[in-house]
This record gives C-alpha cells, structure tokens and sequence, in this order.
C-alpha cells in the first residue's frame, strides 16, 4: 500500500500506509495508552502479556501475510494503526479464526483519541476491506469486546455482523467475533 489519502468530512486527509520502523515505539505506545483507557478492559498489571503484544505491534508484520498498517494525517502525525492478516492461521487469536479460510482479518484497531470521530477506525478499516478484496477473500473477521463499543457500533455501520460461532474468552474476558461477506 504506497499510501492511500482519504478526504473525510471532517476536513481531516488522512492517510494510509505499512508502518515504518521509526513509528514502531510510537504506534506501541499509542496501542497501550488506548487499549488501557478503555473503560472496563483489563489493565496491564491484569494482562501483562497483552500489553506487551500491544507495545511490540510491529512485530507482526514479521508473519507471513501479515502487515500492520497506520494513519497518518497532512502533518505526518500518526493517527492510528491496525494489524492486517491476509492468511488467519496468522491471526493469533482464541477461538476458531485461525482455521476460517478464504477470509482476512483485522486486529487491535487503535486511533488516538485526540482524533477519534475523524474517520480515521473507519479509514483503516476500509484499508483493510480493499486489502482482503484485492486477495480475492470471501470475508473479512475481527474481535472486540464491550468495552469497544464506538469500534462495535462503527463496525456494524460498515456491514460487520456478529459471529457467535467465533467468540471466545481472553483470560476471562468475552471476546466477540464479527464477519463481512464480501461481494
């Protein structure tokens, strides 16, 4: 992805592209901060081993078919960033996404909150819909929680349905599924 702008009607242009290694502790900490802010998620003393995946997000972009993408606005200020699985044995998550083929998926979507109701969940999010079109996949799966419910509610407006069958806990924590059947 060499870098997709999207106008949106914020008057915020925000673009899209792979993370480079100079953003890497940058998108970490934005991970961190946002998952950790969330009312009602675990914290990090309770998940240590989850946060240290979220201060380490580059490193999936070291799997196969994997790419951890970021929002950048006009300035080069980083937005937000999303990790894309173009094969879900890749995925890493509970339940049974790994085994779902002719899919992609979406994981640990995280958008600043200085800027959140800008477009930008919805700008990675598209990114990662034309990425799974382009691979020819059927279908696009995701996980969120309760805690997430702007993410649940902008899912849903963007076609994603609940997918009981792919639920699971996290250490205690319900994890819901959500599928887009793509055309």
């Amino acid at each position: 992805m060499a870098g997709t702008e999207m106008p949106t009607a914020s008057a915020l242009t925000i673009t899209i592209r792979d993370l480079e290694q100079a953003e890497h502790g940058a998108l970490g900490q934005l991970m961190v901060a946002v998952y950790s802010g969330l009312e009602g998620f675990p914290q990090p003393d309770e998940q240590p081993a989850y946060y240290e995946l979220l201060a380490n997000i580059h490193r999936f972009a070291d799997r196969p078919a994997t790419r951890v993408l970021v929002a950048l606005d006009a300035d080069g200020t980083l937005l937000g960033g999303v990790i894309y699985f173009g094969d879900m044995t890749q995925y890493g998550s509970g339940g049974s996404a790994t085994r779902e083929t002719g899919a992609s998926g979406i994981r640990l979507l995280a958008v600043s909150p200085q800027t959140r109701g800008r477009g930008v969940g919805r700008a990675l999010t598209a990114a990662c819909i034309a990425l799974a079109k382009d691979a020819g996949h059927r279908q696009v799966i995701l996980h969120t929680t309760q805690a997430m419910q702007v993410a649940w509610a902008m899912y849903e407006g963007l076609g994603f349905v609940r997918s009981d069958d792919l639920d699971f806990l996290q250490e205690g924590l319900p994890v819901f599924g959500f599928r887009l059947l793509l055309p």
